[in-house]
């Protein structure tokens, strides 16, 4: 144990908890964040995909007792959003990264404004099962293609796509974080075997993680309203859109890379 085993266990903590809650893993900040403290990159990717899963399994039972998780949506999204998460990191290197980068740019900014100042009907019924499978393949298309050719977590794309289509917000955002325990264990299963692993790093901030996460499930399900939950997840996303044009800028001034 180090002091800055310590400190990246309080950012996992804080940041997870504010994550859960919108229904997207931390593993797109935490890797920055790890980064940024001077742990190896691969660690850092292996270390923050494995904390998604762990974190989006401690939310499971509160969001599971409420039943707040669409099992017929998030089915297909994993099974179509899978094998084409390749496909989209393989189409990304005949396109531009700065490209790539702008485009994902816009989608955030379009999907934060969506989710705090549009305010679509609610479905009054749940779709028929039929129905149910083509907007889960719709949508597990959308996130595993874009998040394959993007490098982010395809969840950036589903809670603000399902909330598009009329879902509640906190099933939209339960759902989500239902598929990212098995994006995510797939992504770190491929960083953890070409990077080390910190075993007194990963300890502890899977201490923050599991916490973070039975907190932030908690505060979603008996605190925060529909519109809170929609306005904690526009929030995250105008978040991640500007740490995006950070990046862009930096590169575009020559001071980083893509």
């Amino acid at each position: 144990m180090t002091p800055l085993h310590l400190i990246a266990a309080a950012i996992t903590f804080a940041l997870t908890t504010v994550l859960t809650i919108a229904g997207v893993g931390a593993a797109f900040v935490l890797i920055p964040v790890y980064y940024s403290l001077g742990i190896d990159l691969r660690t850092a990717m292996a270390v923050a995909l494995l904390l998604n899963s762990i974190a989006m399994i401690c939310a499971q039972p509160e969001l599971m007792r409420k039943k707040l998780v669409m099992f017929p949506v998030a089915l297909p999204i994993i099974a179509i959003a899978t094998p084409l998460s390749p496909a989209g990191a393989y189409v990304s290197k005949f396109i531009p990264k700065a490209v790539l980068l702008a485009l994902f740019i816009g989608f955030l900014l379009f999907a934060a404004t969506m989710m705090i100042f549009h305010h679509p009907k609610e479905r009054e019924r749940v779709p028929k099962w039929s129905a149910l499978w083509l907007y889960g393949g719709g949508v597990g298309a959308l996130a595993g293609f874009l998040g394959g050719m993007l490098g982010v977590g395809g969840g950036n794309f589903i809670v603000p796509v399902l909330v598009w289509l009329g879902f509640n917000p906190k099933k939209a955002s339960a759902t989500t974080s239902f598929v990212v325990i098995f994006s995510s264990f797939s992504g770190f299963l491929g960083h953890a075997t070409l990077g080390h692993m910190d075993w007194g790093l990963l300890g502890l901030t899977a201490v923050g993680s599991a916490l973070g996460a039975v907190i932030g499930a908690w505060l979603m399900v008996a605190k925060l309203n529909r519109r809170q939950v929609k306005a904690v997840i526009g929030i995250v996303l105008y978040a991640v859109a500007g740490k995006m044009v950070w990046k862009l800028l930096a590169y575009f001034a020559g001071h980083a890379k893509l």
